[in-house]
């Protein structure tokens, strides 16, 4: 509990007391039996009564203080001591019991929040300073020692350590990064220091961004929250007009008719109805479950930024996926080597590697990572690069040619045409054919199993998207069973997809739309729905995004629908026993049914147990 919280907690205590003793004090006066119970009645409620005059004063008269002070003052003037100070008594039970729900709810966004960086380690004159951040300018080295927080994106220019990610990602794994890793900050340096070279100023960087999505995520309320919004707005006047109306119109006809006016009868009729008018459970339940849901899913690394962007999440039967980076990894792989007769894979390799040790193509550093061994530069002489072909090069004094079809067409050396579908690098030594290695995108280990987790999420069509040759993009289709899959598109071709499955969807559930790179950033904006890759993802992608996984894991997406329609399901739930007993009670409280006592479960029983169902928004199991 927060320090104000235990104030609150042990003024609830000495007035339940107070309170209690005092029924128990054979006292007949009612002058020393108002002064009794008027002390615990302040002691609980006058920061109440504070807030209740505060907004007469500053012309919003209409909210939940005022109907407690003016249902609890009227009960004790009309003698009703016990009744007006439980009343009071009970409503704090249930405040405090709301805040310390929020702040459960909070707990997991305010573990996000600690990633905010204090400050980075510059090296000058042989000692390390510590500077704001903000002042660290792009390219600048930077050393994280053991146990701080890398406070900057950079790449690891030396040192080896494991990081820490879990308040970025969800995952528990710790990383290992080495020379020439990228590193996002937020993470926690665990072992050893390193020395990185920062990639972008503070404000740009991963850390900072995330903290401004998660500040601004209220913002963007629901459609549910803004229903609520205006339904307090003109529920609450309706209900103390309707009270005033209780208390004065029914004594007035008795009067015309003869009758006795029964003044006191209907006052407390009408002030019963006040404090069974109450919206706080729905003012406080609704909110609570979205917060809930949005803390709920940063601690499994997925960022909502707005709880509108998680409703519309529940709602999603349509998704739209781009492949590179989303899908597959991202980053090119050695997946088959083919050596000839006469060839070992191992010779393959070694031949293939040492004639492309020059170049700095994405080919050229697959067949290095595959290798996995130092290279001896002075093997190798003689290298020539032909343009759209490959290399050509002495290695050992052989002559080492090592390029696509063209290049084997281009020396008239016959060669072998793979069955299984990536890049060909074909090889060939002394001007025989020494066989072929292919190089392909790798589909990320758990995209199948996502798109089955989609599926039974409930999401009806999943479509890939990408600019990819027909025949990578088919196969990576069939291997994790996409529904629809279009190849070979431009970033305006993709927009132009999604439109036309916008049209075909009609106002029938949501589309979202999944990408990671630069070129998705105006097919996020136009669907429904983005999400973003935020591990990996640029920067423009993930500012578009309404939505970002933090560890690229496209699993996360069935998660995160899972997550938004709990928290959907426990928001209906909410509005719909709010009001019906809210409604049940308000008809029984005015023909005099209920006392004072059913009206304070109306209130504060309701909203606790509507707080109580809203924390369950934080916790998400899979089934």
């Amino acid at each position: 509990m927060t320090r104000k919280q235990k104030k609150v907690l042990i003024r609830i205590i000495v007035a339940a007391l107070l309170t209690a003793g005092f029924c128990l004090l054979p006292v007949e006066n009612i002058y020393i039996r108002l002064g009794l119970f008027l002390i615990p009645y302040l002691i609980i409620g006058y920061d109440i009564l504070k807030k209740a005059v505060l907004g007469i004063v500053h012309g919003e008269v209409f909210d939940e203080n005022f109907l407690m002070a003016a249902a609890t003052v009227g009960a004790i003037a009309l003698g009703e001591y016990v009744e007006g100070t439980a009343v009071m008594l009970f409503y704090q039970i249930g405040e405090l019991f709301q805040s310390y729900a929020v702040g459960k709810s909070r707990k997991n966004i305010t573990a996000l929040m600690d990633i905010r960086p204090d400050y980075a380690n510059v090296e000058q004159d042989g000692v390390l300073v510590q500077v704001d951040p903000e002042e660290v300018a792009a390219g600048t080295v930077i050393v994280v020692q053991p146990g701080e927080k890398v406070p900057i994106d950079g790449v690891v220019v030396e040192g080896t350590s494991t990081l820490n990610t879990s308040a970025l990602t969800g995952e528990s794994l710790p990383r290992e990064v080495i020379q020439g890793d990228e590193v996002i900050s937020g993470c926690v340096n665990l072992s050893g220091v390193l020395r990185m070279r920062t990639t972008k100023e503070f404000g740009e960087s991963t850390v900072s961004k995330i903290l401004d999505l998660v500040e601004n995520s209220s913002m963007k309320k629901s459609r549910s929250e803004n229903f609520i919004t205006r339904f307090a707005r003109y529920y609450t006047p309706a209900v103390c007009i309707g009270a005033l109306v209780l208390a004065l119109l029914p004594p007035v006809v008795n009067l015309m008719f003869g009758h006795p006016a029964g003044w006191s009868q209907w006052v407390i009729r009408a002030l019963t109805t006040l404090v069974i008018s109450c919206p706080c459970a729905l003012v406080i339940s609704i909110p609570l479950s979205f917060f809930g849901g949005i803390g709920g899913a940063s601690a499994k690394g997925i960022l909502v930024k707005g709880s509108n962007y998680l409703e519309a999440l529940s709602k999603t039967t349509c998704l739209v996926c781009d492949k590179t980076g989303t899908l597959t990894r991202g980053v090119f792989e050695v997946t088959h080597l083919a050596p000839a007769e006469d060839t070992s894979a191992e010779a393959l390799l070694e031949a293939a590697v040492y004639a492309e040790h020059y170049s700095n193509h994405p080919i050229s550093k697959s067949l290095k990572e595959a290798y996995g061994r130092s290279i001896d530069p002075a093997r190798v002489s003689e290298v020539e690069e032909i343009s759209g072909h490959g290399v050509t090069a002495l290695v050992d004094g052989r002559k080492v040619a090592v390029g696509n079809r063209k290049l084997m067409d281009r020396l008239s050396i016959p060669y072998g045409k793979p069955q299984q579908i990536g890049t060909e690098v074909h090889v060939a030594v002394e001007g025989r054919y020494a066989g072929y290695i292919l190089i392909a995108d790798v589909v990320k280990p758990n995209a199948g199993k996502a798109v089955s987790a989609l599926k039974a999420a409930g999401v009806e069509k999943v479509v890939m998207l990408t600019g990819d040759a027909r025949a990578v993009a088919d196969a990576v289709a069939d291997e994790i069973g996409v529904d629809v899959v279009k190849s070979e598109l431009l970033p305006a071709d993709k927009v132009k997809e999604v439109e036309a499955l916008l049209a075909a969807q009609g106002r029938k559930g949501k589309l979202a739309f999944v990408g990671d790179g630069i070129n998705d950033a105006p097919v996020l904006s136009r669907a429904d729905l983005g999400i973003a890759m935020g591990a990996m993802g640029a920067d423009a992608a993930i500012e578009a995004a309404d939505i970002v996984l933090m560890d690229d894991n496209p699993e996360k997406i069935a998660t995160a629908i899972g997550i938004s329609r709990k928290t959907l399901r426990i928001v209906h739930q909410n509005i719909v026993f709010a009001l019906a007993v809210k409604f049940v009670c308000l008809g029984l409280g005015a023909v005099g049914t209920l006392n004072m006592w059913w009206a304070i479960f109306a209130d504060v029983g309701v909203m606790i147990l509507a707080v109580l169902n809203a924390t369950r928004a934080l916790y998400y199991q899979k089934r």
